[in-house]
């Protein structure tokens, strides 16, 4: 019988938790953006420093991975995990970075439907993530459910563009709006990737 034998370094499990709230914050800036009356600029230079401290948080996992000699679990799965992490931020920054630089004052009530589900992506994975380390056979919750929302998100998306290509939006505001839509989506289907990440470490673990 073959045993797998790693020395347990927690550090790891705290970062990739740590990660995770970021996403949490960002989700919520994000709500805020959409918000009737919200102080936008306030908003996007929050979601910045939100995004600079997940970066920082990823910098922290490279730096810990290239420090140690053995890690929890493979190497280029700690990387793609980190990064998976670190691109849902990167695209719900983009989304913030949008909606002020394009001054849209008015949002397809859809796109509140579509930070809902990156809210919910948020918080199952904030939840799931400190499982890394004790729970990983019986994580197959996390991905199913973040299969499901991003499931959602895709029907969400498309119904945004039919009403965009209605022939009842000014050309110039459907392009603004179908940037927005598009970083929202993508935002969504890097968490699903951020899941299939898990569930690839969980095979392996096994």
């Amino acid at each position: 019988m073959r045993f797998k034998f790693r020395p347990v370094d927690a550090s790891f499990y705290d970062l990739f938790a740590e990660q995770a709230r970021h996403l949490v914050r960002g989700a919520d800036l994000l709500a805020d953006m959409l918000a009737e009356g919200a102080d936008r600029d306030a908003v996007a230079s929050a979601m910045r420093d939100a995004e600079h401290a997940a970066d920082e948080t990823t910098h922290a996992i490279v730096k810990r991975v290239n420090s140690t000699f053995v890690t929890p679990f493979d190497r280029e799965d700690i990387y793609a995990l980190a990064s998976g992490l670190d691109d849902v931020m990167d695209e719900m920054d983009e989304a913030v970075d949008l909606i002020l630089l394009y001054d849209v004052r008015t949002l397809p009530a859809e796109m509140s439907e579509q930070v809902e589900v990156l809210q919910r992506c948020a918080e199952i994975t904030a939840d799931a993530m400190p499982k890394l380390q004790s729970s990983l056979q019986d994580m197959g919750d996390f991905w199913i459910e973040l299969n499901r929302l991003e499931n959602a998100g895709d029907r969400t998306h498309r119904k945004i563009l039919a009403g965009l290509f209605d022939g009842q939006t000014e050309p110039l505001e459907v392009i603004k709006l179908k940037d927005i839509a598009d970083a929202l989506e993508r935002a969504i289907d890097t968490f699903e990737t951020v899941a299939n990440r898990v569930e690839q470490i969980a095979v392996k673990e096994s």
